[in-house]
């Protein structure tokens, strides 16, 4: 019993560090502030220069969340952007979130007026509670990384379209992205970021290698690599955008008939498990019965 609240002590904490650390300050503001006041100041001698210098470090240490690994971090703040997620706050949200539902489940499958289980249970539903978010957001990355593979075929004929009427790369990109807001938004606003990278000084090839970063789509990578050899070695970019575009279209088709050939495997266990047995009710169960109620009058004779 005492185990119990132990646990929920520390997931109360965990909680309640993770809301913290959504609603701290954020460090360039703590060094903006700390700047201004020490500017207002002017501190006249070192010591007092020192001290100011000190008391920005301590602020910043403060201010930075508790340490963690570093790869998992990385991972995490890759599949949130992958899903659409790039808030600054997303990656604490999303702990928290965790953290909460781990939280949550326990509560309820060990608090005495609900479900009256054990601590090992709760154990169990905790760590359900802490993968399901987990498990829900590498579903949403998954689907919006299938929505972009299959824009990509008509952004491409329309970048093709776009180049080849005299536009260049960065022009084109940007016309693809205000035309595909509406039928493909998650690929347009990927390109807008695309854009934005460009017009703010980023190299071209450094903008579309963080565009494969950010999606993770196969089919994007190698559209960027394609993009990035045909701008180093001044091939013709229409006629490589019309190349891939076919390369692209092929692909999609042949995604789709593989779909539609593995239906009739797929449909095999909602037949065996679901259909069949109902359909096997229907056509035996009025023969076992009559062949019940004829045997049972036979074996009482025989007695």
């Amino acid at each position: 019993m005492l185990l119990l609240p132990i646990l929920a002590f520390i997931c109360a904490s965990l909680l309640v560090a993770a809301a913290a650390m959504a609603l701290a300050p954020r460090t360039a503001s703590i060094e903006q502030r700390l700047d201004e006041i020490v500017g207002s100041m002017q501190p006249k001698t070192a010591a007092a220069s020192q001290f100011a210098t000190k008391l920005s470090d301590a602020l910043m240490r403060v201010g930075r969340a508790a340490p963690k690994s570093e790869s998992e971090m990385g991972k995490l703040r890759g599949k949130l952007v992958s899903a659409g997620y790039r808030g600054e706050d997303a990656l604490i949200l999303f702990v928290g979130m965790r953290v909460g539902c781990a939280l949550l489940f326990f509560l309820i499958t060990t608090m005495p007026f609900l479900l009256r289980a054990g601590v090992l249970t709760g154990l169990v539903a905790a760590a359900i509670g802490y993968l399901l978010p987990t498990m829900a957001l590498g579903r949403m990355a998954s689907r919006r990384q299938h929505r972009l593979r299959l824009s990509l075929p008509d952004a491409l004929d329309l970048m093709v379209v776009s180049v080849e009427a005299g536009l260049g790369l960065d022009q084109a990109i940007q016309r693809v992205a205000d035309e595909l807001i509406l039928v493909h938004p998650e690929l347009a606003e990927e390109l807008k970021l695309v854009n934005l990278e460009l017009r703010a000084g980023t190299a071209r090839a450094d903008a579309l290698r963080n565009l494969a970063n950010r999606t993770q789509v196969d089919d994007l990578s190698s559209l960027v690599t394609m993009l990035v050899q045909t701008d180093k070695f001044g091939t013709s970019v229409a006629q490589s955008l019309r190349v891939h575009s076919d390369t692209a279209r092929t692909k999609r088709r042949q995604r789709a008939e593989e779909a539609a050939a593995k239906t009739g495997a797929k449909m095999v266990f909602p037949l065996v498990f679901c259909i069949f047995p109902a359909i096997w009710v229907v056509t035996i169960g009025p023969a076992a019965i009559k062949f019940v109620q004829v045997l049972i009058p036979l074996a009482r004779d025989m007695k």
